[in-house]
């Protein structure tokens, strides 16, 4: 899995314990996640969540991203590879920077993703948000996601399933 190949326009690398008050930055600006999915974002929770793999994953299958612009971070996603299933790719996590919302950015990010996904032979990209996110809600559908269904209590929350087919290109 070559990571740089998620996007065209940034530069994209692994983070880690040196990253965490950057992701922490660009957390604190988006108040309307945290209302639909609290905690609010910490130094702790990134740290475990950097690290935190779903069942019968290894941390070889798990890229907690960053998408640089320069030195500026502009996204963070969490990346797991083959799950739940081999040829599927699953999105824990993905937020921008408050100045880049609005802009195309995280759909440009979300478009080169599924790309480069498509060209190394994954057949689908699944996520979940948390029900009743309007924001969420709309980005991803916008995206070409399609809802496949609603999990009662993960974490705490209700969310809704989706998932994009990808068009494999040789």
């Amino acid at each position: 899995m070559n990571i740089q190949s998620f996007s065209k326009k940034y530069a994209v690398r692994v983070l880690g314990k040196s990253d965490i008050s950057k992701v922490l930055a660009l957390c604190e600006g988006n108040e309307l996640y945290y209302e639909y999915c609290p905690p609010f974002a910490t130094r702790e929770n990134i740290l475990e969540d950097m690290n935190a793999l779903p069942p019968k994953k290894t941390p070889e299958d798990k890229f907690y991203t960053g998408f640089f612009d320069a030195r500026k971070l502009v996204a963070v996603m969490d990346f797991i590879r083959d799950y739940p299933e081999e040829k599927t790719a699953f999105i824990g996590f993905f937020m921008t920077d408050k100045s880049v919302q609005n802009k195309g950015t995280g759909s440009m990010i979300i478009s080169e993703l599924c790309e480069y996904l498509s060209s190394v032979g994954f057949l689908t990209v699944r996520l979940a948000w948390v029900k009743g996110n309007p924001q969420a809600e709309h980005f991803w559908l916008k995206n070409g996601f399609s809802k496949i269904g609603e999990t009662k209590d993960t974490n705490g929350h209700k969310v809704i399933l989706a998932e994009r087919k990808l068009t494999f290109e040789k």
